[in-house]
């Protein structure tokens, strides 16, 4: 290390937040954040965007209603399984190792599915897709938040979680641009014929292969490193990302990191052969078994639920809006001007029926599908935004409390609004509950230490997907015959949801406060 200091003082022993703090808020941190933002975009993208596929390649892999349902839910299904496999893997072997290479298979595979020709096949390729992506999914939130102290962690999340939102605004747009087209040409070799859907599922999988190669440029984390027991390392990475943020204009630091008692927190090597079965099975018994147990217990189960609550709502309900939009706007063209959300579902139920039995095959939506999937795509990004900007100062359950409570209200009010453009508007409110849950992850990495974080993220986001396909198949089922309670049971999930959130512990700490030892609450 140069000595920037000609009495030859000796370095000064910091701990990892006071370091972390001293390589300053700069170009390295910037960086971090896009990346972050382009992993979770990648991650939504392949997700989500097979709703849009669906819609247009029903004639080219013979699709039915219920065969479309289970192709929205198959890559939720994946993330559910693998989603406890990859937060172990990235307490025991470090988050940069499982990002990279589940986010270039998950591109691979996406690729390999553009062009299946049959529902079987594509099926399993997007429960690949899935069950990869997850390693990026809730292991970028631990990888961003270690590079930054108490008082940028949830500021980092929340700015990557508006290039998320950007990614979301893009998302429909580009639809737009390559599914609004009827080209096609064959491919001789695979026998099939490639059309702009094809394309589509392709260029959805290219920020998870972009954000993964640019991860190669960047280091582990300082933290999971000094958990590791590895100082010199951890401080080589601070050093970097001080030159990075700083340039020349500043000496390299003088500092030496302290060794804190949760860094002496190293997984249990589960004494054996790591290859034998048994010796594995113990491992991921000894980095699991400490969440469900105190001081940890009561955590996990809240912030498990809060994740679960918000994608009961945010993806159960927004998988139907597309279709509850189009019944709205087809009741206002027909000059229905007094009728709830509601009775338009009802009243269109013999209409869909007699449509269901006469389905033309198409290659392309309407304009007004992609439109306002751009208003609240919009939205989510200025949320995102805002929020970034206001987290420090209002606090994070100020946040929680606000997008819970207003979203829970709005899903209410849906039921018995009886003015269409309204009731529209109110749906797309509720489905803003979405934001809670990049606050939701920005907590979990407060509230564990290094050596459970990822897995805590990791087991949360798994409840958040089970919420997912939950909702997703409940409204399915409730929704034609039993509207309003379906918005019921998504509003009180909601409400419910805003009320715990003042039991997350140190909720009303400052960000710019110190952090109390995590393995002393």
């Amino acid at each position: 290390m140069e000595k920037s200091v000609e009495s030859g003082d000796q370095p000064k022993r910091v701990t990892l937040e006071d370091a972390l703090a001293l390589t300053k808020f700069g170009t390295f941190n910037y960086l971090a954040i896009v990346i972050a933002g382009m992993i979770i975009t990648a991650v939504m993208l392949e997700t989500l965007s097979i709703s849009f596929v669906i819609a247009v390649a029903e004639c080219d892999l013979n699709l039915t209603t219920e065969q479309k349902g289970i192709l929205g839910a198959v890559a939720l299904v994946g993330i559910i399984v693998s989603s406890h496999l990859w937060g172990f893997l990235a307490d025991t072997q470090g988050r940069r190792k499982v990002i990279i290479p589940t986010m270039l298979a998950g591109f691979g595979v996406s690729f390999v599915s553009s062009f299946t020709t049959d529902f079987a096949t594509i099926t399993a390729c997007r429960f690949l897709t899935g069950f990869l992506v997850c390693g990026g999914s809730a292991t970028i939130y631990a990888y961003l938040g270690e590079f930054h102290n108490d008082k940028d962690r949830s500021r980092a999340i929340m700015a990557a979680s508006f290039v998320f939102g950007i990614g979301c605004v893009l998302m429909p747009g580009l639809a737009w641009v390559v599914l609004d087209h009827s080209w096609e040409f064959t491919v001789p070799v695979l026998n099939i014929v490639y059309r702009p859907w094809r394309l589509f599922l392709v260029i959805c999988g290219l920020p998870g292969l972009i954000g993964a190669f640019a991860l190669l440029r960047f280091p582990e984390t300082p933290k999971f490193v000094l958990n590791q027991g590895d100082p010199e390392r951890a401080l080589e990475t601070i050093q970097w990302m001080h030159r990075m943020n700083v340039g020349t204009k500043e000496p390299a630091l003088q500092i030496e990191l302290i060794l804190e008692g949760e860094a002496m927190q190293k997984p249990d090597d589960a004494s054996g052969d790591p290859k034998k079965l048994k010796a594995l099975l113990k491992l991921i018994w000894n980095q699991t078994a400490p969440l469900f147990m105190p001081p940890y217990l009561s955590k996990t189960l809240l912030v498990c639920f809060l994740q679960f609550g918000s994608y009961v709502t945010a993806h159960g309900m927004y998988f139907f809006f597309p279709g509850v939009l189009d019944k709205l706007i087809r009741s206002q063209d027909a000059g229905v001007e007094l009728t709830t959300l509601c009775q338009v579902v009802y009243s269109s139920q013999i209409t869909n029926t007699t449509l269901e039995l006469q389905t033309e095959c198409t290659q392309s939506l309407t304009e007004a599908t992609y439109g306002y999937s751009f208003i609240l795509d919009v939205i989510y990004m200025l949320g995102f935004a805002v929020m970034g900007v206001i987290v420090n100062a209002v606090g994070r359950l100020t946040i929680l409390v606000f997008v819970f409570t207003t979203c829970g209200i709005c899903g209410v009010l849906t039921i018995f609004i009886e003015v269409p453009l309204a009731s529209m508007w109110l749906y797309m409110v509720m489905l803003l509950c979405s934001f809670s849950v990049s606050v939701v992850s920005a907590v979990t990495v407060d509230l564990f230490p290094t050596n459970l974080r990822a897995m805590a993220l990791g087991i949360s986001t798994m409840c958040g997907r089970i919420g997912g396909v939950f909702g997703t198949n409940l409204n399915g089922l409730l929704l034609d015959s039993h509207c309003e309670l379906t918005f019921g049971i998504a509003s009180v999930v909601l409400l419910l949801c805003s009320v715990l959130s003042f039991f997350i512990p140190n909720i009303n700490r400052k960000l710019s406060e110190p952090r109390p030892s995590v393995g002393s609450r």
